[in-house]
């Protein structure tokens, strides 16, 4: 249909477009220039905290202030708290906002009183509490012997009582920053302060506090919790209510908790209440759990897929019932772990450990038949291994001494076997670390000498679990001296991984930090960075400080990658093409599509959170790095881990990159990077089924899997296999 407009209408439609037209180019947020990004980026990369980036905190432009201020924050160098600090009262809220968030990550006691002042200003912007009490949680975690972190920890409960008192007009997100602050600082009467926040009318608030109260182990406030895990609708929050009520050991609870774990419609309540159950420890339920053992095996085997998604409940229900049946010796039950077992192809530490603990006497008879009547796997074998380590204090009972004596003379005679990996027993190296853990936990006479050989041993792994197991032994001349040797060997050889350099030398420290100052020396000159930090912390911890005057200064920065190390840890790894390549990527642009034997499922990137940390993924699934390996970590109702090359959790890419720890919560479906410390990740990578507060701010967020995609990662189990990861890239 054709209107007819008159002159003055026409009039003012144009203006009205003209209004939305700035409007709409007011709505857009300003970017922060590419070319100030890429310095920044390339100075996080290279974690150093420069005049030059620090002079960004005064850019007249706000964006930059607040990337800047962020880009400080994931250095962590406290050097820059105090310019930090003064944008704590910035004309730009964003940027107040990200400088609180950057001196909670920094974690140094110098921002203390900074962080207080801002809480105790009733005229603070809710978003800049929020950001303020995440910082004083942080903080007070990293230096509960300081003074300051009492005050911090008082301050935190303060704020949460106040929003409390506000009742619906609370700010749920001071609410939810100060309810896992309070779980990471600990002060007194925190259980009395969460349990205020059962009974809000949030969802994610109530839930949240239940999480914050299992935490703290709190025990005051069972009955609400009680209250929230039967009529509670949002399961997040009756999971969570189980769970604190596991952790507060409240037999009054255990019908309701039983209850719960056989019929809630959820799985991930199921899982939570029996943890609960198993924690509380009673053995007049062994019965009833072991009908829902029998139940969820029956189950599994009637399932059609190869690795049953009942495997996750399953083993929950085990790990519950095989604390009731400790030492009990009792027939039926470990006729029904031992079918578990074998229908688990042997590989399920949870089992073979119930299996051990059931009746510790019988456990070597059993494994020896098994073992001659099968192939074990390497895995089984790992998992065999851990379950003698188990009731190796069992063990050690003088009226079993016969038994632990004839365990002991049979490993020994395996000692001379794993010396060097060749092709048929290369898979087998991969149980040695544990082996060497079991050998040392079962503690022969000669547990030095059989230790120290280890320490030879061309497996990084196996090096690093006996220099871990020498560090707790008497510090004899030949430890010491051993400890010593291998750790030069170590700089020679170890190229891919550091674990054995890190675990001798924090071995050779604790047993004689005076012969260990040469070693020292050494370690702050390595070109792989989280070497020198762990020197330099090392150094702080045992007072060493006057012998190293200069440790602080050797210990900063990352170095640009050297080809003469031949080896890419711990250096500045990208190239110019790599930084302006990960910046280019923009949010919604960038996915990867993971399939399993259970479906396909999406993450969608967040390039701009994470630009480097996205890039390496990028490039590891480019080159087909992820195909075909298996899921080695799945907790229900926590995570699904993949991304290692070995399998054992210890494997990655040979190199390491920095964190890139931003904002974004750990909701449920959000996709992470697994670390082993500061700026350790590589390769391996995790999924969270629920919301998990706590790691929010300590790992880097870099992408999302859908709710739609969750139906396919709540249905993984570990032994899946991500058969293969294609990068798709979207306008």
């Amino acid at each position: 249909m054709i209107s007819l407009a008159s002159p003055y209408e026409k009039m003012k439609r144009k203006l009205l477009f003209l209004v939305l037209g700035l409007t709409a180019a007011f709505a857009v947020p300003a970017q922060v220039p590419d070319s100030v990004l890429l310095e920044i980026v390339k100075a996080e990369d290279a974690r150093s905290a420069g005049p030059a980036l620090v002079a960004l905190l005064k850019d007249k432009r706000p964006e930059v202030r607040e990337r800047a201020a962020l880009a400080l924050g994931r250095i962590g160098d406290e050097v820059s708290v105090p310019e930090i600090e003064r944008l704590l009262s910035d004309v730009s809220a964003d940027v107040a906002v990200m400088a609180a968030f950057a001196l909670g990550e920094i974690e140094s006691p110098k921002a203390a009183d900074s962080i207080l002042s801002v809480l105790n200003n009733e005229k603070s912007p809710n978003a800049l509490r929020a950001a303020a009490v995440e910082a004083a949680g942080k903080i007070a975690a990293a230096n509960s012997s300081v003074e300051s972190s009492k005050r911090l920890g008082e301050a935190i409960l303060d704020t949460l009582e106040v929003e409390a008192r506000k009742g619906d007009k609370h700010s749920k997100d001071v609410v939810l920053a100060g309810l896992t602050a309070a779980l990471r600082a600990r002060a007194k009467e925190t259980e009395i302060i969460v349990a205020k926040f059962f009974t809000n009318k949030d969802a994610r608030i109530r839930a949240d506090a239940a999480n914050a109260y299992s935490r703290v182990r709190g025990k005051s406030a069972n009955k609400q919790l009680q209250t929230m895990l039967l009529i509670d609708e949002d399961p997040i929050a009756r999971a969570n209510a189980a769970r604190a009520l596991g952790a507060a050991s409240d037999k009054t609870a255990l019908n309701m908790l039983l209850e719960a774990s056989e019929s809630d419609d959820d799985l991930r309540v199921r899982v939570s209440a029996m943890r609960s159950v198993g924690q509380i420890n009673e053995p007049a339920t062994a019965d009833r759990v072991k009908k829902r053992v029998e139940a969820i095996f029956a189950a599994y085997r009637n399932s059609k897929e190869k690795r049953p998604s009942e495997q996750n409940e399953l083993l929950e229900a085990v790990s519950a019932l095989g604390r009731f049946v400790s030492g009990t010796s009792d027939s039926a039950a470990l006729d029904l772990h031992k079918d578990i077992s074998k229908a688990l192809n042997y590989e399920a530490p949870e089992v073979e450990s119930a299996i051990a603990g059931i009746d510790p006497k019988s456990y070597w008879t059993y494994l020896d038949s098994r073992v001659r009547q099968t192939q074990p796997t390497w895995k089984a074998m790992s998992v065999a291994f851990a379950a003698v380590g188990f009731i190796a204090e069992e063990l050690k009972k003088p009226e079993n001494e016969s038994l632990r004596s004839s365990m002991i003379d049979h490993f020994r005679k395996a000692v001379a076997l794993h010396s060097e990996a060749s092709d048929e027993n290369r898979f087998a190296f991969l149980a040695l670390p544990v082996f060497v853990q079991m050998l040392a936990e079962l503690a022969p006479d000669d547990t030095d000498s059989l230790l120290r050989a280890y320490l030879s041993n061309t497996d990084v792994f196996v090096r690093a679990s006996a220099a871990s197991a020498i560090g707790d032994r008497p510090a004899s001349v030949e430890n010491v001296n051993a400890l010593i040797d291998a750790y030069k060997g170590s700089l020679e050889t170890d190229k891919d991984y550091n674990d054995a350099q890190m675990s001798i030398l924090s071995a050779l420290v604790k047993l004689d930090k005076d012969k260990a100052k040469p070693s020292l020396a050494l370690a702050l000159r390595h070109y792989d960075h989280l070497i020198r930090l762990q020197a330099l912390g090392l150094i702080e911890a045992y007072d060493l400080e006057k012998d190293f005057p200069d440790a602080e200064a050797q210990a900063k920065g990352v170095q640009k990658y050297d080809p003469k190390t031949y080896s890419k840890l711990g250096q500045v790894l990208n190239t110019e093409e790599d930084y302006r390549r990960a910046l280019s990527r923009k949010n919604g642009s960038v996915f990867a599509v993971l399939t399993t034997a259970k479906g396909s499922f999406e993450i969608e990137f967040f390039p701009e959170e994470a630009p480097l940390t996205v890039d390496n993924f990028v490039k590891l699934a480019e080159k087909g790095y992820f195909n075909g390996i298996d899921i080695h970590r799945v907790v229900a109702n926590f995570v699904v881990q993949d991304g290692d090359p070995r399998g054992d959790g210890n494997g990655g890419p040979g190199w390491s990159i920095r964190c890139e720890i931003n904002r974004l919560p750990y909701e449920r479906g959000m996709v992470g990077m697994a670390l082993s410390g500061k700026d350790t990740g590589g390769s391996q990578w995790f999924v969270t089924h629920s919301p998990q507060p706590h790691l929010d701010g300590g790992y880097t967020v870099f992408g999302k899997v859908s709710e739609e995609g969750m139906k396919i990662v709540d249905r993984l189990v570990r032994g899946d296999t991500i058969e293969r990861v294609e990068i798709v890239t979207r306008k």
